[in-house]
C-alpha cells in the first residue's frame, strides 16, 4: 500500500493547469480572478501567484479539479459492463482519495513503487510533488492511517478503528475544555462537552469503536471527577459524588453519570452511541450525480439518527423516517457531515430543530396511536381517520395551502 502525502498541495497548485482543466466552463474568468486576487492577513496583502488559500470555500473543489484523472494515471482500471461493473480489474491497483489525502492499494511492493514513479511524473505539471518524509510503502499487517481512521489486518481480519492520533487529539481537546471551564457550573460544562462527545462518537460509529468509546468514557469520568474536586476543594468526596454523579439517564442503569441536579441535564457517554456499520457505495456512484439523488437519500435515511431516544427511534424506523401526517422527511436527508467538527454542528442544529420546531408524538394516551409528526402538522390537520393505526403509510407532501 502506497501511503502518500502531497507537499503543500493547496499552496503549490499551478493556476494555469486549473484553468486548462476548466476548459470553457462559464465561470472560468471569475475563478481566474479568485486565484490571482491575493490574501489579506493582518492588514497586509499577500500575492497568490500559485496555489489557493487553504480553508477557502472553493479551494477543495479547485484541488479536485487539479487532481482529476489521478486514478487513470496510477493505472486503475474498472470493469464497465456485466455483473462485475464498478469492480477493479484483477491485477490493477485501487486508489482512494479525499482532497489531497490519498492511498493506493497494490498487489506487490514493486507495483507500489512503480505507481509512485508514475504519479510523480503526473503531478509535476500540476505544480505538485510528494512529501517524501510522510510518503511510505507499507503492508496491511503494518497498517496505515487515513482521515482519522487506522486500517490494519489482524490475522485474517481487516479492522478499521479510530487512529491513535485521533484519540490523542480528542483527549487533549476534552482536557483543555474542562481546564478552561474551571469555575463554571455543571450545566455549562455539560452544554460545552456534549456536542463534542456526540460529534466525535458519530463520526467513528461506523467502524470498530466500542473499546475506544469505553476507554474515552473512563477518561471523561476522571476529568469530570477532577473538575468537581477542584470546584469544591473544601468538601469531602462523600458530598461531591452524590451531588454530581448518579443515575441521571433514567433509560440506563449507570450510577456514575455526570449531571446537574438542578436542571436534570447530564453528560453524554461515547458508548451510548449506537454502532452502525458503513454500507459500501455501489460502483462509481457519486453524491454529485443528479440521477442518484434518490439513492443517496435512501442511504442516509436508513442510517439510524443519533438524535432521538430508543422508543422514538423504533417509530422513526417503522414510519420510514417520514411524518405520519404529511409524508415529508422528519430529519434532513442532505449530505451527512464529513468530520467530527461538522458532526458537532450538524447534531446541534438537528437537536435544536427537534426540540424547538418538531413534535415527536401526537397528544394521545393510547400507546397504539403514537406517531412522529412535525410541529406544523400538529397545528394543522390530524391524520386521516382520526385514531387510525399506530403507523401510517408514507404519502407525498400535500403542498402549500
Amino acid at each position: 500500500m502506497l501511503d502518500a502525502d502531497l507537499a503543500s498541495a493547496f499552496d503549490q497548485i499551478a493556476h494555469d493547469h486549473i484553468l486548462t482543466m476548466l476548459g470553457t466552463f462559464p465561470a472560468r474568468g471569475m475563478i481566474a480572478q479568485w486565484l490571482k486576487a491575493g490574501v489579506v492577513e493582518h492588514g497586509r496583502l499577500h500575492r497568490t501567484e500559485e496555489g489557493t488559500p487553504q480553508g477557502g470555500v472553493v479551494s477543495p473543489v479547485l484541488l479536485n479539479i487539479a487532481l482529476h484523472g489521478m486514478e487513470k494515471a496510477a493505472g486503475v482500471r474498472y470493469h464497465t459492463t456485466g455483473r462485475a461493473a464498478g469492480w477493479a480489474i484483477a491485477g490493477t491497483p485501487v486508489l482512494i482519495r479525499y482532497a489531497d489525502d490519498y492511498i493506493v492499494l497494490c498487489h506487490t511492493r514493486q507495483q507500489a513503487l512503480e505507481v509512485k514513479a508514475r504519479l510523480a511524473g503526473w503531478l509535476a505539471p500540476r505544480g505538485l510533488s510528494f512529501n517524501e518524509d510522510k510518503t511510505r510503502v507499507v503492508t496491511l499487517e503494518e497498517g496505515f492511517d487515513f482521515l482519522g481512521f487506522n486500517v490494519r489486518r489482524y490475522g485474517d481480519k481487516l479492522l478499521v478503528k479510530p487512529s491513535k492520533a485521533a484519540i490523542r487529539r480528542i483527549r487533549e481537546r476534552l482536557r483543555s475544555e474542562l481546564r478552561s471551564l474551571r469555575g463554571a457550573n455543571a450545566r455549562t460544562v455539560i452544554g460545552r462537552l456534549n456536542p463534542i462527545v456526540r460529534g466525535w462518537a458519530n463520526y467513528y460509529r461506523g467502524v470498530v469503536s466500542s473499546r475506544t468509546f469505553s476507554a474515552l468514557d473512563d477518561y471523561m469520568w476522571r476529568l469530570t471527577y477532577k473538575w468537581a474536586l477542584f470546584t469544591h476543594p473544601n468538601k469531602p468526596r462523600a458530598w461531591i459524588i452524590p451531588r454530581y454523579f448518579g443515575q441521571f439517564n433514567k433509560a440506563r442503569r449507570d450510577q456514575w453519570v455526570f449531571g446537574d441536579r438542578k436542571s436534570g441535564t447530564y453528560m453524554q457517554k461515547f458508548a451510548w452511541t449506537r454502532i452502525a456499520r458503513h454500507w459500501m457505495v455501489q460502483g462509481a456512484a457519486s453524491p454529485d450525480d443528479p440521477a442518484l439523488t434518490a439513492y443517496w437519500a435512501e442511504r442516509r435515511r436508513k442510517t439510524p439518527p443519533p438524535t432521538i431516544n430508543k422508543a422514538n427511534l423504533r417509530l422513526f424506523e417503522a414510519q420510514g423516517g417520514r411524518c405520519s401526517v404529511c409524508g415529508a422527511w422528519l430529519l434532513p436527508v442532505d449530505e451527512q457531515p464529513q468530520s467530527p467538527r461538522e458532526w458537532e454542528r450538524w447534531l446541534h442544529a438537528a437537536r435544536t430543530t427537534i426540540t424547538q420546531t418538531a413534535v415527536w408524538e401526537l397528544d394521545t394516551t393510547d400507546e397504539s396511536d403514537r406517531r412522529l409528526i412535525h410541529a406544523n402538522c400538529r397545528n394543522g390537520r390530524r391524520p386521516r381517520g382520526g385514531k387510525g393505526p399506530a403507523l401510517l403509510s408514507a404519502r407525498e407532501p400535500l403542498g402549500l395551502a
